[in-house]
């Protein structure tokens, strides 16, 4: 890692808002799990774009996708029929428990699209009901709306006065749902496990219980299932490990591996739009769409839920012979591959510092925790190289060697 700046870090200094710290690494190329920077140098990615880069980097399913779909028709309307698009619906909704979809292009609008779709549905069949109920620590997106939805004050402070309409409860309360809830609550939503809240695995019971409350008021219940969906949990959705079945669900993030796509997905009675009721200029074109089938048909066809489940269980018993090794870690969290480390103080920048030093790219998800969420491909033997450059930063910050 170069000790200044390179040309391509100093001319973002210049022209970006300054909105996230990046570390200090240019990547310029990527392979399956692993990428280079400006400089050659080669780095295991437990990162993987937050969570999106489910198949890795570059993978040939996707780019034979792309490469044909850019070559026939990138873009039209959603005036128009497209092919991909019907495709990627049919295979999204025979592995789900849905019935209908609406593409777009992020999580956040994922998100926005769902709570919008449980205000119609409130206003049609609820008396005009439109009060959302989210939890503390969630995160739901970064639109307006979405950080009203999102549990945490610190992307709420910055934007008050925020939209009405949400209310945040205890997260793995179900009692706290229940006081919450009034005539003009229309749903609940909430994350099968919260990722950037810290990965905040529940009860078991949790969303069961939520979901029978949901069913005695005659709400919704909304899965945010942006970052634990498509594999990324050890099953294709998360919802299925809990015993439920959602009304509306969201995806987003490994849908693409890469490619920008999200999409909202609902029961056939929940599903009450009309035309010009919503809409995206974008969102479900056919370059991204073939991109996403790719993926998505990769995923199911080679029963990558199951292999995540394996490796994940691997790493977590390698996270947890680290543990007995470091009295400074104080647990592991997650399931799958979607998986947090946490400390027993503020060291999380330090240790992704270094980290990326040892060619190992992690994600500081709070001052004390730093999250791994590596692409679905990933072999035993990466967790290896991964839990071998966690033992040299561990043993150095032992023994106070920088």
């Amino acid at each position: 890692m170069p000790d200044k700046m390179d040309k391509w870090q100093q001319l973002e200094q210049k022209l970006f808002m300054r909105t996230i710290n990046r570390l200090p690494v240019t990547l310029v190329r990527g392979q399956d799990a692993r990428v280079w920077d400006v400089e050659g140098k080669e780095y295991l990615d437990f990162v993987a774009g937050w969570a999106v880069d489910s198949l890795g980097h570059c993978h040939p399913a996707v780019i034979e996708a792309l490469q044909r779909q850019a070559q026939t028709l990138i873009h039209v309307s959603n005036q128009f029929y497209t092919i991909p698009q019907v495709q990627l619906a049919e295979l999204l909704l025979s592995n789900s428990c849905l019935d209908r979809v609406f593409f777009c292009n992020s999580g956040a609008e994922a998100n926005e699209g769902a709570m919008k779709l449980a205000r119609r549905y409130g206003k049609l069949h609820l008396d005009g009901a439109y009060k959302i109920i989210t939890t503390q620590g969630s995160f739901h997106g970064r639109t307006l709306a979405m950080v009203a939805a999102t549990g945490q004050d610190k992307h709420q402070e910055p934007y008050i006065p925020l939209p009405d309409g949400f209310t945040n409860v205890i997260y793995n309360d179900v009692e706290s749902i229940k006081a919450a809830t009034t005539p003009q609550t229309c749903a609940v939503m909430v994350e099968p496990i919260q990722g950037e809240g810290g990965v905040n695995v529940p009860d078991a019971s949790y969303l069961k219980e939520i979901r029978a409350w949901c069913d005695q008021k005659g709400i919704l219940l909304i899965l945010d299932e942006v970052q634990t969906g498509i594999g990324r949990v050890g099953s294709l959705f998360a919802y299925e490990q809990a015993g439920v079945e959602p009304d509306i669900m969201s995806l987003a993030k490994g849908l693409g591996s890469g490619v920008p796509i999200g999409a909202f997905l609902a029961k056939d009675r929940v599903s009450v739009f009309a035309p010009g009721e919503h809409g995206s200029t974008f969102g479900g074109s056919p370059l991204m769409c073939a991109a996403s089938l790719a993926t998505l048909k990769f995923i199911v066809d080679n029963n990558i839920p199951q292999k995540v489940q394996k490796v994940g269980q691997y790493f977590i018993e390698g996270l947890e012979e680290l543990k007995t090794k470091f009295d400074f870690i104080t647990g592991i969290r997650g399931r799958g591959l979607l998986l947090a480390l946490a400390f027993d103080d503020d060291m999380a920048e330090e240790v992704t510092l270094d980290c990326l030093k040892e060619g190992l790219l992690v994600n500081k998800l709070k001052p004390d925790a730093i999250r791994f969420a590596p692409p679905l491909i990933i072999t035993e033997k990466d967790v290896d190289q991964a839990l071998g450059i966690l033992q040299i930063v561990f043993e150095r910050r032992l023994n106070n060697v920088r």
